[in-house]
């Protein structure tokens, strides 16, 4: 007798094997696309040399010559990879920021032996992020509670700061209307940093910062308590996040009032600057809850059900939240979030992956401390702590090494009332590179002992796998680890015996 087995998109890691019986319960570097699992794709060297420092944020972007330029910026500053060569362009005097943080004040903030004993610290301990965005074909660029700073193109001059704009910004984003946006920073009038403060430059002239009936330039305050965190454009609207809320900023053209910023939710703020992504003109972030939420203009933002949350919300490296890092695949349709988790230290090593397409979810055992889509780069890229960079999809091995993945599924319960004795599988696997190995575990109850069968090599072209195991449920896994390595996976079929009642 032979039984199909047809498996939903999708794990479901925060069940048990048996609640989530007939569904994939485990995996890493493995997608769902249209329908079925496959590995990942693989990833090759784009710059040879590695970044100075750890890199949080990388933005692409062409100038007026259509050539590609990349921006990285790190802990330590500010680079960019242009024609195939890595510059340094970090503001002159820009000493090198925090590698990790604790996230806001308090006692036991901060540097040892900072301050007082036993007093709180007086200043926030965040990692060193930046905020990356063009300018026309000029580069924008903050490093968070420091200037707004502009690159000019030119490989052997470094960035330098917006004239009039304020000293301390917490995040910078340019606007449809070509302003420049600091959210979260120095009050106009008294000079004071307000963690709520919005300030724009007039528009199409991010040299004049100062508010008049002769300039469009602004100034706003949130309401709420909580800080700004960041900022993202969507369409032709700004989305700011605080701890607390997202608020929508609507351009209304008025002289007296450029900008509006409206409150769209609350209690759905944002765990750090990097956490959120935009794809089309609908928004996926990550809280301070560790929930996943989305949010499309017009609408109200909503939680995302996530069937594999309860590793990351367990394991996340305490105060490192500021360094999750969200970002898109849109070659696949996909949402990725890398976080740090403290099974493996401080920086950024797992991800988990939503596709927007059919919602299923997928996990994965990676170190990226920075990634970002394709566009106008032909691939996405990534950038490692060690401050490799590197394009993804790319190729079926991890720069030409071994990479491994593997997926398994829950139990699977061949027939209701009888053991069964499995004498093999036709394991239906398609565009198989490298070699691919099989594993059975078998067992009569949902706490009986289990056995284990495997692995089983299966080597492309093969169209059985023989083995006998015997049991009422069964969880299968496909796992590879070679250079290179890819393989899909299709509906695998038993080949069984009832062996009778039990």
């Amino acid at each position: 007798m032979h039984i199909p087995i047809e498996i939903p998109p999708g794990i479901v890691g925060d069940d048990t094997t048996f609640a989530a019986a007939g569904r994939w319960s485990d995996g890493s570097n493995v997608r769902f696309w249209r329908g079925r699992p496959q590995a990942i794709g693989g990833w090759e060297r784009l710059v040879e040399a590695p970044l100075s420092g750890v890199c949080r944020s990388v933005f692409p972007w062409s100038d007026k010559a259509s050539l590609l330029n990349v921006a990285f910026g790190t802990h330590a500053g500010l680079q960019v990879w242009r024609g195939g060569g890595l510059y340094n362009i970090t503001p002159s005097g820009l000493a090198a920021g925090l590698v990790d943080g604790t996230g806001g004040q308090g006692y036991g903030t901060g540097a040892y032996s900072t301050g007082n004993y036993s007093e709180p610290s007086a200043g926030d301990y965040f990692p060193r992020t930046w905020s990356l965005a063009a300018w026309g074909e000029n580069l924008i660029a903050c490093p968070r509670g420091g200037r707004i700073h502009a690159w000019s193109n030119s490989t052997t001059t470094p960035a330098v700061s917006l004239s009039g704009a304020p000293a301390n910004v917490t995040h910078m984003v340019v606007a449809p209307t070509d302003q420049v946006f600091a959210l979260g920073c120095n009050e106009e009038a008294s000079g004071v940093f307000n963690p709520l403060c919005i300030r724009h430059c007039s528009i199409r002239n991010n040299i004049e910062w100062t508010t008049g009936a002769a300039t469009t330039a602004r100034e706003y305050v949130l309401p709420g308590g909580g800080r700004i965190v960041a900022g993202r454009v969507v369409g032709s609207y700004l989305l700011v996040w605080t701890t607390h809320a997202l608020f929508l900023g609507t351009y209304v053209g008025s002289l007296n009032q450029p900008w509006r910023f409206d409150r769209v939710g609350e209690k759905c703020g944002l765990i750090g600057p990097n956490a959120a992504v935009v794809v089309g003109q609908t928004a996926y972030w990550l809280g301070p809850d560790l929930q996943f939420y989305r949010y499309g203009v017009g609408g109200a933002p909503e939680p995302l059900v996530c069937p594999v949350r309860g590793a990351l919300a367990e394991n996340i490296t305490p105060s490192q939240g500021d360094k999750v890092v969200a970002s898109s695949i849109s070659v696949f349709g996909e949402v990725r979030f890398d976080y740090p988790d403290g099974r493996d230290g401080q920086e950024n090593s797992r991800y988990v992956l939503y596709s927007i397409l059919d919602g299923a979810w997928s996990r994965g055992v990676m170190a990226r401390s920075a990634m970002v889509d394709a566009g106008p780069a032909q691939h996405p890229i990534g950038v490692d702590p060690g401050g490799a960079v590197f394009h993804h999809e790319r190729g079926a091995s991890a720069d030409g090494g071994p990479f491994s993945w593997f997926i398994e599924s829950a139990d699977q319960c061949l027939d209701d009332d009888a053991t069964t004795l499995a004498r093999g599988l036709w394991p239906d696997l398609a565009d198989q590179v490298g070699p691919v190995s099989l594993s059975i575990v078998s067992r009569f109850k949902p706490q009986g002992a289990e056995t284990a069968y495997g692995p089983y090599p299966i080597a492309p072209g093969e169209d059985r796998v023989d083995f006998r195991a015997s049991g009422r449920l069964f969880r299968i896994r496909y796992s590879g680890s070679a250079s290179p390595t890819a393989c899909r996976i299709g509906r695998p079929v038993f080949d069984v015996a009832l062996a009778g009642g039990r």
